[in-house]
């Protein structure tokens, strides 16, 4: 079941869930928001960010500062300024700027959830309009164990719903179709499960795009477009007893992030970045949705 779930004190805003009933799923209004969320069958929605507003909802939102690699040896340095992150016209955008900042080639944003929403289990899905990532970008929708400051990476867990730019991709011409999900865990040491695809279809298109995890004390299951293709197969799926077991089985928070360059792609050097020929490169969020399934 997925019963259990816990906010921080600040989110005790509840989106409220209304009783239209359509093709096997419902429709629901939030307070204060002006968009109808599809919710799929047997859920209910727990928590939505639908960036509307004239700046990031920092009750959700925390954003993370920094160029020292973020393990990976990636260029950017991420920050809080509105070069990097806004909302605009109903949606996060996150810009990654070719210019020298505190010692870094390139800047860009990384936001976490981390003390402010947490949950276990759940229907996570993001909408998202993909930059060209070309050669040197790399965008990520992602969620990590909430006691990451306790025990550390990787021992708190990692589930990646989705990553775009490896260089596999490069290699062989698919930078818009080719991706991937990964758990990455931490006992004794890190270990791994990852699954990529060259999609049939462009996701970085022009078009929003959906990523879904649904996750259960089960399974790991991650899907493309599932809110317009429901038939459509998972492009990863994990059995969580076979994988890393306690570390998927706590409370998680949700991360978004524009990297460049790094290990992913296999580009050190800010020249070889193809994607940023222009001098700036924006992922678009549209909303960020959880939910849960009715106890």
């Amino acid at each position: 079941m997925y019963a259990y779930s816990r906010f921080r004190s600040n989110l005790s805003r509840l989106l409220l869930i209304a009783s239209l009933v359509f093709s096997g799923a419902m429709l629901c209004s939030c307070a204060g928001q002006n968009k109808e969320i599809f919710v799929p069958e047997g859920y209910e929605l727990l928590w939505s960010d639908e960036f509307e507003g004239d700046s990031l909802n920092t009750t959700f939102w925390t954003p993370e500062t920094g160029g020292h690699g973020w393990g990976n040896n990636e260029l950017q340095y991420y920050t809080a300024r509105k070069e990097n992150v806004e909302v605009r016209d109903g949606k996060l955008v996150i810009k990654a700027v070719r210019e020298e900042y505190e010692g870094a080639p390139v800047t860009s944003a990384r936001l976490i959830t981390l003390g402010k929403l947490e949950f276990l289990y759940g229907y996570v899905v993001a909408s998202i309009k993909l930059p060209k990532t070309a050669d040197g970008l790399w965008p990520a929708f992602w969620m990590m164990g909430n006691d990451i400051r306790k025990i550390g990476w990787p021992n708190c867990g990692e589930t990646d719903i989705l990553e775009m730019g490896h260089s596999n991709g490069m290699k062989n011409g698919t930078q818009d179709r080719f991706l991937n999900g990964a758990c990455h865990w931490g006992e004794p040491h890190h270990l791994y499960y990852a699954n990529d695809i060259t999609n049939e279809y462009s996701v970085q298109d022009g078009q929003f795009h959906t990523f879904t995890c649904i996750w259960d004390e089960n399974q790991i299951a991650m899907y493309i477009d599932l809110d317009t293709k429901p038939d459509a197969k998972p492009y990863f799926k994990m059995a969580i007893k076979d994988f890393g077991d306690n570390e998927f089985r706590k409370d998680n928070f949700i991360l978004l992030n524009l990297a460049v360059g790094g290990n992913f792609p296999g580009i050190w050097d800010i020249n070889q970045v193809t994607a940023l020929n222009d001098g700036l490169a924006e992922m678009e969020v549209d909303y960020v949705r959880v939910f849960q399934k009715n106890q």
